[in-house]
């Protein structure tokens, strides 16, 4: 009996090992077949005019120029959207640990926070279009900052929130009892104890508002010239890329491939850097 309990137990967690490998494989699969797709088809029209120059006359047409305004318009974007979700996020996360714990206020919040983080950024480019049309705004770097901003708060919220939860629960009560106040013990114990944790949050964020289209397609407009204020119109390069690869032009299509390329090495040098950020600031932690 024991030994056909064995045997079931082995094979339950044979099967187990393989799915677990077979889903390895697809995801691995997955990445480096987008890897290749876009290393083969955009190195080979990416140049470093491309890089540093706006488009010119018949750019579009496969005539000279670049996407310099695309590249400082997506960092201007994900920076000014990631900056004001942060002063919203950072604040409501520390009251959800700090004031109302698991309580059904808090639970509902976190609710609220994972349905608008599930929400398509379709959606969110659509009422920040209207928000757009109520405050008076043209397509602008300050439309679409606005809607990064409220597409990137759920997602830090909730981000922040789980990683201040994985704090230990004595250095708050420790805290508590020497006399600090609630807000004190957030600013002066949590925020230092989790930064590591805040910051690859927050960068999580970024590479999410960065790298997102929809949510700026009618908010942000579209220019061939860097944008000069925040009511001027920004281009941005998940938008190049689409209007790129909509031509039927051969040599504008790999420039989007090109396109492709350069954000994907934004998100990853974002990622790699967060990961360095997040080690070093882990230096000073109390462990």
């Amino acid at each position: 009996m024991k030994s056909w309990r064995f045997k079931k137990r082995h094979v339950q967690e044979t099967i187990a090992i393989g799915f677990m490998l077979l889903s390895f494989l697809i995801v691995t699969g997955s990445l480096v077949s987008i890897l290749w797709t876009i290393l083969s088809k955009g190195l080979p029209a990416l140049s470093w005019s491309m890089i540093t120059q706006t488009p010119k006359g018949g750019y579009y047409l496969g005539k000279e120029g670049g996407i310099l305004n695309a590249i400082v318009g997506s960092i201007l974007l994900a920076a000014g959207g990631t900056l004001i979700a942060l002063l919203i996020s950072l604040p409501i996360s520390l009251y959800l640990e700090t004031y109302v714990k698991n309580s059904g206020w808090a639970r509902f919040v976190r609710l609220v926070m994972d349905v608008l983080w599930g929400i398509p950024s379709i959606v969110y480019g659509a009422v920040g279009f209207i928000l757009m049309l109520e405050l008076g705004l043209r397509a602008s770097l300050l439309g679409g900052i606005i809607t990064l901003a409220l597409l990137e708060i759920p997602i830090m919220t909730r981000a922040i929130d789980e990683v201040i939860r994985l704090m230990p629960e004595d250095l708050t009560q420790a805290s508590l009892a020497v006399g600090a106040t609630k807000l004190e013990t957030a600013i002066k114990v949590i925020i230092p104890q989790m930064l590591p944790g805040i910051i690859t949050a927050v960068l999580l964020a970024l590479g999410r508002g960065i790298g997102d289209a929809a949510s700026v397609l009618f908010t942000a407009g579209y220019t061939d010239r860097i944008p000069t204020s925040l009511t001027s119109p920004v281009a941005s390069l998940p938008l190049a890329i689409f209007f790129q690869l909509g031509t039927p032009y051969p040599e504008v299509q790999a420039r989007a491939y090109a396109s492709a390329l350069i954000l994907t090495v934004i998100v990853l040098i974002i990622s790699l850097g967060s990961r360095l950020i997040s080690s070093r600031a882990g230096k000073y932690i109390n462990k």
